[in-house]
């Protein structure tokens, strides 16, 4: 009796597609170093791949324990076109060539609009986002995606917590997806919205984040608490 009362629910089981891990990581933009240096002791940027190689640092990290995980990797490229431009390199090329290494799939965004898009759109069918790592610049609100590139000390191209309800679709994350921001004082304020506009937590420091550790291959470190 108790058999045939299950029958309904294996057969429900073995019949539904079961839901695909993406990972999801992504970089925000540069500042010009020539505008940086005018900004004395509070310069941001002084090495052009911080958030570059924070990333690659996480997905080298995901690939240790998941070899074949499947990574979205989504890249601010205005900033990197004109920071290459500065320093005289093709950052885009040198950007192509670590996500071809770690085979990858790479978003080049040019806006904060296609930005959401990308995130909402990385998992496919049945597939959802079971992580979701941000390095770059941020303040309390907001990862500002470029900041000091356009307009020294300031951004044009932001994701704001007060538009994450209506931009980000909670139904492309897992439920309990892991999400973590490494920009600075997030977890002051955005980390919050985050959860109510969401449903699911956003780990970020209370104070400035240091990246000086991901030249030595280590993760980002913050100055403050982690909260949720």
């Amino acid at each position: 009796m108790i058999f045939k009362r299950l029958l309904p629910i294996l057969a429900l089981l073995l019949c539904s597609p079961m839901a695909q891990a993406v990972d999801v990581v992504l970089s925000g933009g540069v500042a010009l170093k020539s505008w940086e240096k005018l900004r004395g002791p509070v310069a941001h940027d002084n090495w052009w791949a911080n958030f570059i190689r924070a990333a690659t640092v996480h997905i080298d990290l995901i690939r240790r324990k998941r070899p074949d995980a499947k990574i979205t990797w989504i890249v601010f490229r205005p900033s990197y076109i004109t920071r290459g431009q500065e320093e005289g390199k093709d950052y885009i090329s040198m950007i192509k060539e670590q996500a071809e290494k770690r085979k990858v799939k790479l978003v080049f965004v040019d806006t904060a609009a296609q930005t959401y898009t990308a995130i909402n759109n990385a998992p496919q069918g049945s597939e959802k986002i079971t992580s979701f790592y941000y390095f770059g610049h941020s303040n309390a609100h907001a990862f500002m995606l470029d900041y000091s590139n356009s307009i020294i000390g300031s951004s044009k191209h932001w994701m704001h917590e007060k538009e994450l309800g209506a931009k980000l679709k909670a139904s492309s994350f897992a439920p309990d997806a892991s999400c973590h921001s490494y920009g600075c004082y997030t977890g002051l304020s955005m980390s919050q919205t985050w959860y109510k506009a969401l449903g699911f937590p956003l780990w970020g420091n209370t104070q400035s984040t240091r990246y000086q550790p991901v030249g030595d291959g280590c993760m980002p470190m913050g100055n403050g608490r982690w909260v949720k």
